[in-house]
């Protein structure tokens, strides 16, 4: 089973617990009244949409390269998470309205014990899975099981607060301290709402993913050999839980066709090792010239023009450059 099959798989899993907690919601709403726990179960509809929507991607990223689509149908996933941001958005407006709505028409809230209990129980199912959800996405490298994962877990700081402001209802019987809630509420879902649309439009436009970079190139400076004399151009791109690697890398110039593949597969072995095979990795090389010997550490080189001044330390900058040419000054 590849990656993207296993991310389908436990999208299912998560869909089924997501049904089963938005049906805990509604009877809890049901028995005690609440405009604050109302909202709960009005913006968990959201969960319930996005699971489904999210199931559909990771089905649909599952599926093999095809002749229309080269790269696979991993940006799907990007499709997915904007969708169930934009739901999370809108969903506040629901609730506001609600809210608003109660402080000027009190509802009279009944078993407010029972709907702690049910609420406070969703609330932590809601945890382990939207952290179970996370820990599989970033493993994966899948915005959607990543997002579903972040709107669980903003569901549960949510919830702790409807659990308090339930606790001080019942205690005190202020009314307006449900629609203060659900305002409070509102807040938490169109900030997490945002960072998952943020998220995956930067997908959508292959923003660089710094972190991911960064530890990449990391890696190979860490692995380097002799004979890879300089690396740039390298670029990432995700496509749901793919991500596809380019970079030129220089060798010497009179390395013959086995000999470069041969450093073309170290350096894919180790980008493998550590990244798994979940990255694709398409590396054109680059024969060393005149100027490279300032920043070659090759050792007997017979072909060698000049000795070596400065070997350059591979950092974000200079290997996401498309410039080869180094120039230090003797």
């Amino acid at each position: 089973m590849n990656t993207a099959q296993q991310n389908f798989q436990i999208q299912k899993r998560l869909t089924v617990i997501i049904l089963l907690l938005f049906i805990i919601k509604v009877v809890a709403w049901y028995l005690t009244n609440s405009v604050a726990i109302l909202t709960d179960a009005l913006e968990y509809t959201i969960n319930v949409v996005s699971g489904f929507i999210g199931l559909y991607s990771l089905y649909i990223s599952a599926k093999p390269k095809d002749k229309n689509h080269p790269y696979g149908h991993g940006k799907v996933e990007f499709l997915s998470a904007t969708v169930e941001g934009t739901l999370m958005i809108v969903s506040c407006f629901v609730i506001i309205y609600e809210a608003i709505n109660n402080l000027k028409h009190p509802h009279q809230l009944l078993k407010l014990d029972f709907g702690i209990y049910l609420i406070a129980l969703s609330g932590i199912i809601n945890y382990i899975v939207g952290y179970y959800s996370i820990k599989n996405g970033k493993q994966n490298n899948s915005l959607a099981l990543i997002a579903t994962g972040k709107h669980l877990q903003s569901d549960t700081y949510a919830t702790l607060g409807l659990v308090i402001g339930l606790i001080l209802i019942y205690f005190t019987h202020y009314a307006w301290i449900d629609s203060a809630v659900a305002f409070i509420f509102a807040i938490i879902i169109i900030i997490s709402g945002y960072k998952i649309l943020r998220t995956s439009i930067a997908g959508i436009m292959d923003e660089a993913d710094d972190d991911l970079l960064e530890k990449l190139i990391a890696l190979l400076q860490q692995k380097r050999t002799e004979n890879w004399v300089d690396l740039h151009n390298l670029r990432i791109i995700k496509y749901g839980g793919t991500l596809h690697l380019d970079c030129h890398l220089t060798i010497p110039w009179y390395f013959n066709i086995h000999e470069g593949h041969n450093e073309v597969d170290a350096l894919d072995k180790i980008v493998k090792d550590n990244f798994g095979n979940s990255l694709e990795l398409f590396v054109h090389t680059d024969g060393c010239l005149d100027f490279s010997c300032k920043i070659c550490s090759k050792q007997n080189c017979a072909q060698r023009k000049s000795n070596t001044v400065q070997t350059v330390t591979w950092i974000v900058d200079n290997v996401s450059s498309n410039e080869k040419h180094r120039v230090i000054e003797n």
